[in-house]
This record gives C-alpha cells, sequence and structure tokens, in this order.
C-alpha cells in the first residue's frame, strides 16, 4: 500500500470530522506536527478534542487551533506558554483534562496497545484521583487510568523510509511514538524520506505497522525559551 502523499492536506482528506478525537506528537516546540496542524486549521474541523501534552504556543502548534476556537477540549500536561489556552480555559470555552507526564503518556501507548486500563500511584491523593477506581495492591493505593483510543494521530518524525519505519531525534521521540500509537489511522510528517531497507532496523523507534500515511515537508526550528547572557 503506497503511504506517500504530495501534501498534509491531501494525507488528511477523507478523515477529519467534526467532533473528533486526535492524539498529537510534540513536547514543548519539539516535534510539533506542525504542517498537519495547519491543514486542520485550513479544513475548518471543529469541536475537535486533542490529546497532547502541551497546547504549543500561541501561534504555532496547536495553539493555531485555539485561536480559531476549533478545539473543544485537551487532554494535556503542561500549558503554562499559551496565554489564549489560558483565557479561554478560565472563561469557560475549553475544557480541560490535566495528565501527569508519565500517566499521558502511557494512557496513549496502552490505547496503542489496545489496553483499556491500568493502574499507577500517580496522583493518588490529589485532584487527579478524584472520581477514579481505587486499588491496594500490596498495602499501596493506585487509581485506574483508562487507556486513550484516538480517531486521528498526527506526529512527526525526523526520518522514514518508504513503508513509514519512523526515527525522531531527541526530545522529539517523547510523546510522538506513543502518539502514533493511539490513533486508529496515524499521519507523520517527515523532513525525509529514505528507500525501503535503507534504515538500519536497530534505530528504527516506531514500526511502518502503525504509520498509514507520510507526508514530506520543511519544518521550523523554534526555540521555546532564549535564554542569553548580557552583553560583555
Amino acid at each position: 500500500m503506497k503511504k506517500i502523499y504530495p501534501s498534509a492536506a491531501e494525507a488528511l482528506d477523507g478523515l477529519l470530522f467534526d467532533g473528533m478525537f486526535i492524539s498529537a506528537g510534540g513536547f514543548g516546540l519539539c516535534g510539533i506536527p506542525e504542517l498537519l496542524l495547519q491543514a486542520i486549521k485550513e479544513a475548518g474541523t471543529k469541536d475537535l478534542t486533542f490529546a497532547s501534552n502541551n497546547a504549543g504556543v500561541d501561534d504555532f502548534g496547536i495553539g493555531i487551533l485555539l485561536q480559531t476556537r476549533q478545539v473543544k477540549k485537551m487532554i494535556s500536561s503542561y500549558v503554562g506558554e499559551n496565554a489564549e489556552f489560558t483565557r479561554q480555559y478560565l472563561s469557560g470555552e475549553l475544557e480541560l483534562e490535566f495528565n501527569p507526564q508519565g500517566t499521558l503518556a502511557e494512557r496513549l501507548r496502552a490505547g496503542g496497545c489496545g489496553i483499556p486500563g491500568f493502574f499507577t500511584k500517580t496522583g493518588v491523593g490529589t485532584v487527579i484521583a478524584e472520581g477514579k477506581d481505587h486499588k491496594d495492591f500490596n498495602g499501596e493505593t493506585y487509581i485506574m487510568e483508562t487507556g486513550l483510543f484516538a480517531d486521528l494521530a498526527i506526529v512527526k518524525a525526523w526520518k522514514a523510509d518508504e513503508t513509514g519505519n519512523l526515527i525522531f531525534r531527541k526530545t522529539a521521540r517523547n510523546f510522538n511514538p506513543p502518539a502514533a500509537m493511539s490513533g486508529k489511522i496515524c499521519v507523520a510528517e517527515v523532513e525525509e524520506i529514505v528507500p525501503t531497507g535503507s534504515l538500519d532496523p536497530d534505530h528504527i523507534h516506531l514500526p511502518g505497522i502503525y504509520v498509514h500515511r507520510l507526508i514530506q515537508g520543511e519544518h521550523e526550528k523554534r526555540i521555546e525559551q532564549r535564554t542569553t547572557r548580557p552583553a560583555a
């Protein structure tokens, strides 16, 4: 099956619908599927639920969909760099489900493995645990978290082969693999596509079985916070 598409819009053709649940890779501003997010913005798909470590910033990442009011709910760990996110949440325009980072990563991975729920100690005794099942194991209390099963996963990788095997770089690897696993359909954008068989199998971070569609494009290399010392 041919997986390579000429553009983000064409790769998403037939996959988008209002009210859908999307898992998106990225950690801070690293590994954000910026081309696919722009295509979703241009498609006008609305009432979206996103599972993502963070919501980008006001003019980058999921932040561009917050500006156009296309996002209904965020399932996230950290949202402190996005003023529009804060405004919408505090005004009651945006739903928010906070997750510890490890819990969110495991919820995405669990969805990709077909695991409907698991127990974790993280969050016990905090607001994270409210309304969740509790169970004791060996004298310790755990809460049950559910796996995340997304309609669509969008991720960004450094390199892919033509069958969709992916390699990520540095911090971009943190949330992209579990996000990709959690989607019924996964669309990946990459910086480079190489011939099948040219990647060392030991270097592949995500097998192509999880990736259904691919695009190659130019990507912006943003720095989230730049700190410099005063000039001498």
